[in-house]
């Protein structure tokens, strides 16, 4: 922090101030330390956080991939990192915050699990979730990543992992990149093969959320499971 004036340095103003009085570029360059010859710390915060979209959001942060951050002057090995740890506390404090400690009740508490997870994705990532007789999740398994449009799910995959994991039930999940959770007729289709698998094999497929930018869709609750 030695190359920005001690009257804006984020550790001085945060002593003065306490942590709540910084801004989002303050905070974020108080994760980056230091900058490079050239450019000051906090001028790499506000590049990280204004060329990705929402735009001087931290949520900005999440649209950068590992490559993409490789190439920004000022982010190093190191850098890189720390940024890639934060997004990846982010998702696992939300994931762990509605850890389900007795069972899946609604598809509400499914979606609020799994949102953080996968509604920054640039691909759409289709999950399927285990449970048990009593709705406690097992575990749940990354089945594919698809492109922006798509993604491929064969039930075949799907329920190979539901019967290696001694699955009682299951639960689909997956986004939409667009932020638009409303079903597309692959999505009705591969609920419509995933359901007929599963009343064949005897692990009946509960529900298919679709998650979109802080909203989702459950299949069964619009009626069509």
């Amino acid at each position: 922090m030695q190359d920005l004036p001690a009257a804006i340095r984020p550790y001085e103003r945060c002593e003065q101030l306490g942590i709540t009085a910084l801004t989002d570029y303050e905070l974020l360059a108080i994760l980056l330390r230091s900058g490079t010859k050239g450019c000051n710390v906090e001028e790499l915060a506000c590049k990280l956080l204004n060329e990705k979209a929402p735009y001087g959001s931290l949520l900005s942060l999440f649209q950068w991939c590992e490559e993409e951050l490789r190439t920004i002057k000022g982010m190093g090995k190191v850098k890189v990192i720390q940024i890639l740890a934060l997004l990846e506390i982010c998702k696992r404090l939300a994931r762990q915050r509605y850890e389900p400690t007795e069972k899946f009740t609604c598809p509400r508490q499914v979606s609020e699990y799994f949102m953080e997870e996968v509604r920054h994705s640039r691909e759409e990532l289709f999950i399927v979730v285990l449970l048990d007789a009593k709705s406690k999740m097992l575990t749940y398994e990354k089945i594919s990543q698809g492109s922006l449009t798509a993604s491929i799910v064969h039930p075949r995959e799907v329920y190979k992992v539901a019967i290696q994991k001694s699955a009682y039930s299951i639960i689909a999940v997956h986004n939409h990149p667009s932020g638009d959770p409303s079903p597309s007729k692959e999505d009705l289709y591969i609920t419509k093969r995933l359901k007929e698998t599963g009343e064949v094999i005897g692990i009946p497929l509960l529900d298919h959320i679709i998650i979109g930018d802080r909203c989702y869709i459950s299949l069964k609750e619009e009626s069509y499971l």
